[in-house]
């Protein structure tokens, strides 16, 4: 099984929930960070204290950052990405809100290089949607679904080992096609403060 878990809630708040994704590193593909909808402004010790476990387990680490569909500023960006590799010794980026057009790929390869020059081993692009095949070439994960059960248990989607796919309000037996995915339960404006129901039941 590979997990992608985005999980956003506070160690200090949550620290159950953190022990079972820790406990289940063999399972996972990596774990989002959020501290702050990105790194912050100034390294959170919970999260460090998180972050070196993960790593100690074995897990990517990925630092949370979000583009705005190409809006946010590449220096605001890799600002993000120098705090994640600095703070919380992610070894991986997250890059949240990627467009799906051929027309901005050359804005998210030099991400790309700033990702990778940060340190990022792994990078993956949250696209939400299928994008053109291009963007393939620029991470080794490209998210190309995130939506609710309910959208996505009637759509037939292209299928890769570099996509993933992230299921919300999804029941316990939901099945999500990718090699790489995360189904949750939780719904509404904050679906990934809820564990994967493959941790669930662990």
């Amino acid at each position: 099984m590979d997990l992608l878990v985005p999980y956003y809630e506070h160690p200090a708040e949550r620290p159950d929930e953190w022990d079972a994704i820790i406990a289940s590193a063999p399972l996972l593909y990596g774990v989002v960070l959020n501290p702050a909808s990105g790194a912050g402004r100034a390294p959170d010790p919970a999260f460090v204290t998180v972050a070196d476990r993960l790593r100690a387990a074995g897990v990517c680490v990925l630092g949370y950052t979000d583009t705005d569909y190409g809006r946010r500023p590449h220096a605001d960006v890799l600002t993000d990405l120098v705090r994640h590799r600095d703070w919380y010794g992610a070894d991986g980026a997250f890059l949240d809100q990627v467009p799906t057009q051929r027309e901005a790929v050359e804005h998210y390869r030099r991400l790309g290089v700033a990702a990778r020059a940060a340190g990022a081993a792994t990078v993956v692009l949250n696209h939400g949607a299928q994008p053109h095949p291009s963007y393939a070439e620029l991470a080794e994960l490209l998210v190309t679904f995130e939506g609710p059960w309910d959208t996505y248990r009637d759509m037939d989607l292209p299928l890769a080992d570099h996509y993933c796919h992230l299921v919300y309000a999804a029941p316990p037996d939901a099945r999500v096609s990718t090699r790489v995915r995360c189904a949750v339960p939780g719904a509404g404006a904050h679906p990934w403060g809820t564990l994967p129901h493959a941790l669930e039941c662990r």
